[in-house]
């Protein structure tokens, strides 16, 4: 029985993909063109329906030596999921049932398939929060979670990894292995699930997650606070969180950039004056309570050199804001080489938006740059123009030079994936990767799981 035959076996011939022109979805992320991994010529798409046909699939991939390539939505910018080598793609889209949402303990339990749409619209209609909101609503539970995914929330709330409470996990040799559960307290050995989180598909499947959730806010509100210049806008971050005021999120955008999104998406950017914005977004208990945060954040704001502060009144007015800034990725899209998310110690964002401008201005280029203000992840875009004069890589390097300098790190929430191997390698010292690479050997010592991805 050959491989093709043997995995129709396991799944049903249906969940078998081996015709080129079926599987295009199943090759690509949302990667830009200029920097997206090709895919392998010979690769077979496999749509397991649970833990035991995922763990049957790897026990044959394992004895065969053949590459596995772990996929969730796609949605990945680094090239994680697209299978650089002959092999099987092992889709996860059939685990896609939310099992329980336990109001008693605060949990939800969904299989790895289950898309961030699915899972928030189940918990907001219980009246409950799962607090990371990664952003592309197209991501899926496992993915989330090996790439242990960000977003705009993390300055109030943190990332997926402080949400996630259990896992089962397939192993590269076929185990399933249960970890954790509905608990908030777990001191029991080495922590193996947070191992798992963010290790991008490298040391196990994961199929199955629990999530802690918390009450819903009673009310949410968008304040959006101009300054003249972006010093002035990132100064006055720090100095809002030390008043004591945690948003859910604190974003920073600047005028020429937001304003394509806005004529793109048929919007009108509401600020009429400065050219860097912050915007807070405000959730509270009560209408009271959000109000106070407002304008202390406005008063703060104002001594620290604000040109003009609008509130979002209605709920209206708040989406389009936060859509023209959640958009800016696909708006930019058509002309992207590539969009990094570096990190640096949130003191430093302004000098790095300043060393991002003057490389810009060295090569001839526009770099635009926006991001996470409060927790220093800031994404430049690399344009096209850039690739068509052969300076990509050229920028890139200086850019992560500098990030590098500032005491910053390669990658805050995408990941290395594929595109960023070699920048992790160049700016993670010897005995760390050697540390990596032995924990990769232990878990799956014939290399079978997604080879090529995270570590060099």
């Amino acid at each position: 029985m050959d491989l093709v035959d043997e995995l129709r076996s396991i799944v049903g011939a249906d969940f078998v993909v081996t015709r080129r022109d079926q599987m295009q979805q199943y090759l690509l992320d949302e990667t830009p063109q200029a920097v997206k991994p090709v895919a392998a010529d010979n690769v077979i798409v496999v749509k397991p329906a649970n833990a035991s046909q995922v763990s049957d699939i790897l026990k044959l991939a394992n004895r065969t030596k053949t590459p596995v390539f772990p996929r969730g939505g796609g949605t990945s910018t680094v090239g994680g999921p697209i299978p650089t080598s002959d092999g099987i793609v092992l889709s996860l889209e059939r685990l896609d049932r939310l099992i329980e949402i336990d109001m008693e303990n605060l949990m939800v339990v969904a299989e790895a398939g289950v898309t961030m749409e699915t899972l928030l619209r189940a918990v907001e209609a219980k009246g409950l929060l799962f607090p990371p909101h990664p952003g592309d609503e197209g991501a899926q539970v496992g993915g989330i979670i090996a790439c242990n995914a960000g977003g705009s929330r993390a300055v109030k709330y943190g990332i997926v990894r402080n949400y996630v409470k259990g896992l089962e996990v397939v192993f590269p040799t076929g185990e399933i292995v249960t970890m954790g559960g509905k608990l908030l307290k777990n001191n029991t050995g080495l922590d193996l699930i947070h191992l798992m989180i963010g290790s991008e598909g490298i040391l196990g499947v994961i199929t199955k997650a629990v999530f802690r959730l918390y009450p819903r806010p009673a009310m949410t509100a968008v304040l959006l606070v101009s300054f003249a210049e972006r010093h002035a806008a990132v100064a006055a971050v720090p100095k809002v969180l030390q008043a004591g005021i945690i948003p859910l999120a604190i974003e920073y955008v600047e005028r020429d950039i937001i304003e394509i999104s806005a004529r793109h998406l048929g919007l009108t950017w509401p600020a009429k004056t400065g050219d860097a914005h912050i915007i807070f977004t405000v959730d509270g208990s009560n209408e009271d309570d959000v109000y106070g945060q407002c304008q202390r954040i406005a008063e703060v704001c104002d001594a620290n050199g604000a040109v003009d502060t609008l509130f979002a009144e209605t709920k209206q007015e708040q989406d389009a804001i936060l859509k023209m800034r959640n958009e800016l990725y696909g708006v930019l899209m058509p002309d992207l080489a590539e969009s990094l998310d570096l990190d640096v110690p949130p003191a430093r964002v302004a000098d790095f938006l300043d060393a991002v401008e003057r490389i810009a201005v060295q090569y001839g280029s526009r770099i635009p740059n926006y991001g996470h203000a409060a927790d220093g992840n800031l994404h430049p875009h690399l344009m096209m123009d850039l690739q068509q004069r052969e300076l990509l890589w050229t920028v890139k390097d200086a850019i992560y030079e500098e990030g590098a300098r500032l005491g910053g790190i390669v990658t805050a929430e995408h990941g290395v994936g594929r595109s960023r191997r070699v920048y992790f390698d160049r700016y993670t010292d010897e005995t760390s990767k050697q540390l990596m690479r032995g924990i990769k050997q232990l878990f799956d010592p014939n290399n079978i799981l997604n080879p090529g991805a995270a570590i060099t």
